[in-house]
């Protein structure tokens, strides 16, 4: 299937109007944690469903730590720590488990996409506020009939 995703993280309470119009039109939202408010993700469900997870910020929103999603013949796995060379056992595990084509994380507030051990695990980056010189971005995703492709997309230009 082709088709491209949204995917944000750490917005902490705050959804960039740029945001907005970058995800118009996609097929879904991933928002890997630290979402801040119910508020952000009522207003990303405005434009495509949306799969969220808690971060360690998040208190009272109702959300898992961690989601797996089928979409357009994908498997989605989302999780907001995940450090990616040492895993802790228990995120580790359901990888294994779980054997998702894309492993979307967050925390770190650093954007990054590699592939690893077959699946490509992807951080679009920090989404709130401008502070602290933080680069602030969010990742598109596409898939194509030859395979998954990152956009990773700076909100601060």
């Amino acid at each position: 299937m082709t088709g491209t995703f949204g995917v944000i993280a750490d917005t902490h309470g705050y959804l960039d109007p740029q945001v907005l119009t970058l995800f118009a039109g996609v097929e879904h939202i991933f928002h890997a944690g630290d979402i801040g408010s119910p508020r952000v993700i009522l207003e990303l469900e405005t434009l495509a469903p949306v799969t969220a997870v808690l971060g360690n910020t998040d208190v009272d929103l109702g959300f898992r730590e961690t989601e797996v999603v089928e979409l357009g013949g994908h498997k989605f796995l989302v999780h907001h720590i995940i450090d990616v060379c040492a895993p802790a056992t228990a995120i580790a595990q359901r990888i294994e488990r779980q054997r998702p084509d894309v492993v979307i994380f967050g925390h770190t507030h650093r954007a990054y996409s590699e592939k690893r051990g077959g699946a490509l695990y992807l951080n679009p980056g920090y989404a709130g506020k401008p502070r602290f010189c933080l680069r602030r971005s969010v990742a598109l995703l596409h898939s194509r009939p030859s395979g998954l492709t990152v956009e990773v997309v700076p909100l601060d230009e």
